[in-house]
């Protein structure tokens, strides 16, 4: 059970957040949990659908995105994200089961992808204090400044979500997967 009320509907919502929680139905046809418990604060999920919507208009393809929320959340321990991020990785970006399960393992079957998530990793893990070498490898697969930037916000809008959903501990409304052993 959440340690704070999920509304129910938009209605419910405080009226700031109803016009985001309409935005986001509207995109992906509902509101999921994680929206609508966001939405207690409305500066919150304001601030929240202001990143990832930069985001996604950014360098770095949704697969990889997912595939750096994927292995955030398990370095987390998000049951809720590793559910979304399940679902979203196989049914809107694409990716293969093998796939989903490599990346909750902090790495990728696509070369260039892995050194995008094995970076994340080391961000996550070493919370931002990375190695001159982890560093030297996420450029020699051909990241840009600009990508780099990006998989770092990435790792950083990941964690706002898992802590969020962890803190408040928000109802998995998408098909549950386990939580395997940290990345």
């Amino acid at each position: 059970m959440p340690r704070i009320p999920t509304p129910p509907t938009i209605a419910a919502a405080p009226a700031a957040a109803q016009p985001f929680l309409e935005a986001v139905k509207k995109q992906i046809g509902s509101a999921p949990n994680l929206f609508r418990i966001t939405a207690t604060s409305p500066a919150a999920l304001e601030g929240y659908l202001g990143l990832n919507g930069a985001l996604a208009k950014g360098a770095l393809n949704a697969a990889t995105s997912e595939r750096i929320a994927l292995a955030v959340a398990q370095i987390n321990g998000c049951g809720y994200c590793l559910a979304a991020h399940s679902y979203i990785g196989s049914n809107v970006a694409r990716l293969s089961d093998a796939e989903l399960i490599a990346n909750r393992s902090g790495r990728s079957e696509d070369p260039k992808a892995n050194a995008a998530v094995a970076f994340a990793v080391a961000v996550a893990k070493d919370r931002g204090a990375i190695t001159d070498a982890d560093f030297s490898l996420v450029r020699a697969a051909g990241y840009s400044d600009a990508e780099i930037v990006e998989i770092v916000a990435h790792v950083a809008l990941n964690t706002l979500t898992n802590y969020i959903n962890e803190v408040f501990q928000t109802e998995v409304d998408f098909p549950v997967v386990p939580v395997m052993l940290a990345a």
